[in-house]
């Protein structure tokens, strides 16, 4: 019988305690029985001690085995205020990862609080930057439009420049030669003028010559021969009108 008892001590020792046999043994269990139990048993002890010398084999053994069931309970009665101690300190324990766990819980609902703010906050920002992305494109058409539209009226703008600078040179080439051909003009009209004069001088002179002449030969005609000293000589002293 002693066998089977130290088994259970060392399989009690060994395994850890589950949360629910713990708390059916302290249900189970009333303090002041098991004080008393102990008084009870104690005094068993020492009765049997005192009379073990005139008993024989038989109850000698019993009385063995009645101790070794004394042992046991006594180891049961230790365990199971060991076990107490633990469900105490793992109820605590418990307690503790309970309230953390629901401080984990309002910090989680707070995060996903927060991330779903953040998603909120996450789409309007996509939705706006859609919207923008929309505008951007639709400036750029429109500039794309615009621009094409400019370049077109720069390449006319430039062509008609072409144009007009094409005509502004035929003009100045064309001035250019009609004041080449002036120039020309104007120095074959002075060489005339200047040969016009000359040929005009020529003849003035000769006309005052053919005059003097005639008004000579008009006064010599006039004056009777052997008068006096014509009025021309007498005005210069040598006879030339």
């Amino acid at each position: 019988m002693a066998t089977p008892f130290f088994k259970k001590k060392d399989t009690v020792d060994n395994k850890q305690p589950r949360p629910g046999v713990v708390q059916k043994v302290q249900l189970a269990e009333d303090p002041p029985e098991e004080t008393e139990s102990y008084e009870t048993v104690e005094s068993l002890s020492s009765l049997i001690s005192t009379g073990k010398a005139q008993l024989d084999k038989k109850s000698l053994d019993l009385i063995f085995a009645v101790e070794q069931i004394i042992q046991a309970r006594t180891h049961a009665d230790t365990t199971n205020h060991e076990l107490q101690d633990r469900l105490t300190h793992t109820s605590g324990h418990v307690e503790r990862l309970n309230k953390d766990l629901k401080n984990l819980n309002k910090v989680i609902e707070e995060r996903e609080k927060s991330i779903l703010e953040l998603e909120h906050t996450l789409v309007e920002r996509n939705l706006k930057v859609d919207q923008v992305m929309e505008d951007h494109r639709e400036l750029h058409a429109t500039l794309s439009s615009e621009m094409d539209e400019l370049k077109s009226t720069i390449e006319l703008e430039r062509q008609k420049y072409a144009n007009l600078v094409q005509k502004h040179n035929d003009a100045i080439s064309e001035k250019l030669k009609k004041m080449n051909e002036l120039e020309e003009k104007i120095g074959r009209l002075e060489t005339e003028n200047a040969h016009v004069k000359q040929k005009y001088e020529t003849v003035r002179q000769e006309k005052a010559y053919l005059s003097s002449m005639i008004n000579d030969f008009t006064t010599r005609m006039t004056t009777p021969f052997g008068g006096g000293t014509p009025p021309a000589e007498r005005a210069d002293g040598n006879g030339n009108t």
